[in-house]
């Protein structure tokens, strides 16, 4: 019991002359080490301030506006994933559903694709549609 004592006599020693000189306690074992940290960390502290003050912040909202785009995108297939996954879990949804893309589509070709003029109109909408998003 006399070493517990004899330590934690050092230790309370030690905290009352770190007080008095007004530096901040350090824990036994470790001498100076205790403010060697306090001093590094304060410059590591300095030089990220230093670096964060000298970015573009209006760059950094251009980031913020497509990471929230991309997280929009995949929360939407995440959704669009399960209501099929669920559809298809139905009997004859699936079948009926093919078929009802097939009159769509079938609908449309014959609508827009049957003569040379129609053609030419579907191709030149495409191309209007190219130049304006593309220049």
């Amino acid at each position: 019991m006399s070493d517990t004592e004899t330590e934690l006599n050092e230790i309370k020693e030690k905290l009352q002359n770190a007080a008095a000189e007004g530096i901040d306690a350090v824990t036994p074992g470790e001498g100076d080490a205790g403010f060697d940290f306090n001093q590094r960390f304060n410059e590591v502290v300095g030089k990220v301030n230093e670096n964060l003050d000298r970015l573009d912040w209006s760059q950094i909202g251009k980031l913020g506006k497509i990471a929230g785009i991309l997280l929009a995108v995949i929360f939407a297939q995440v959704f669009i994933k399960g209501v099929l996954d669920t559809i298809n879990l139905l009997p004859i949804i699936p079948g009926l559903l093919e078929l009802l893309g097939l009159v769509v589509v079938g609908t449309w070709g014959w609508e827009n694709l049957t003569t040379s003029e129609k053609r030419d109109g579907v191709f030149e909408k495409l191309q209007g549609i190219k130049k304006e998003y593309l220049g």
